[in-house]
């Protein structure tokens, strides 16, 4: 039986298609064919799905144990995110306070996400923490599922385990700071390019290397320049590894770039296009600039 991976017998050499379709790894289908399920494929030992699974139990509970133990955690990023529960504009600028007086020394999209879980269960410790812990549990399975593509169900078990219960990473999905968000979305990255990598050559492979610049770019927004570190590697990974011509994966490395542009810098466009004025100074930096913020605090400052 033919399958994709064979180019079509009318095809030339020349025709970018057939070339493209060569080799193709399939990532996606297990030894035995069948598409993978969560947690597994069909031709996996019996014991993998249970024990991924009971992994991400595991986690779950361990993140969530006792999340309160250091009350408010960082009361300074406490503080902001309370403001966002009181006011959209304080919400929207990462605002220490209600009346949205000046902003603390990050972007704001990591206070997003814990004002926006304020807002619906009420600011509280838990509020507050809960989306930081399920983000943590997001990395894992996460980990898992980019490690199963490439290597088998031992490793991926393994490089999950590992994330799961590092001291660091248990002590970081349990507090309030910026890195919940930021690991998240380079881990989704990482994922997503190995997506890419395995679909490249095709309208779907342009758009999962599109998503990595999508989730670069809101890790720009969550703690600024810090994850700009990763883009070279990604781009690496996949100008090496992408089984397509050179041309179509600089045009998609290309398509990348603007999407890490567009989804970080409708942000830095809004703050600096809008009244000063009428919007908190923002914090950290020395001219009431975002950009000024990445590039000094955040940035060099480093």
């Amino acid at each position: 039986m033919s399958t994709t991976a064979d180019a079509p017998a009318s095809a030339s050499p020349d025709d970018e298609t057939a070339v493209e379709t060569v080799d193709r790894p399939a990532a996606q289908t297990g030894p035995s064919g069948g598409r993978g399920r969560v947690g597994g494929r069909p031709a996996d030992p019996g014991w993998v799905r249970p024990v991924y699974w009971l992994l991400l139990l595991a986690t779950t509970v361990t993140y969530l144990c006792n999340l309160g133990a250091a009350g408010w955690s960082n009361s300074f990023y406490a503080a902001a995110v309370q403001a966002g529960t009181q006011s959209w504009k304080a919400w929207l600028f990462g605002a220490l306070d209600a009346p949205g007086l000046i902003t603390v020394d990050k972007p704001p999209a990591f206070l997003w996400v814990m004002g926006l879980s304020g807002r619906i269960f009420g600011f509280s410790t838990w509020s507050m923490l809960v989306p930081e812990a399920l983000m943590g549990v997001a990395c894992v399975a996460l980990v898992y599922a980019l490690a199963r593509r490439w290597s088998g169900p031992r490793t991926a078990l393994a490089a999950a385990g590992l994330l799961a219960f590092m001291p660091a990473a248990a002590l970081m999905f349990k507090f309030n700071n910026p890195d919940a968000l930021l690991v998240l979305c380079l881990v989704a990255a990482a994922y997503v390019t190995v997506r890419a990598v395995d679909a490249a050559g095709t309208k779907a492979g342009t758009w999962w290397l599109i998503a990595a610049g999508a989730l670069v770019g809101l890790g720009f927004l969550t703690k600024q320049l810090q994850v700009m570190l990763v883009v070279p590697g990604l781009a690496l990974v996949y100008l090496v590894a992408a089984p397509t011509r050179l041309r179509r994966r600089i045009g998609d490395l290309l398509a990348a770039g603007v999407a890490i542009i567009v989804s970080a810098g409708w942000y830095v466009a809004l703050v600096q296009l809008w009244p000063a004025s009428s919007r908190p100074y923002i914090g950290g930096s020395t001219d009431n600039s975002l950009l000024e913020l990445a590039l000094g605090y955040n940035g060099l400052g480093r």
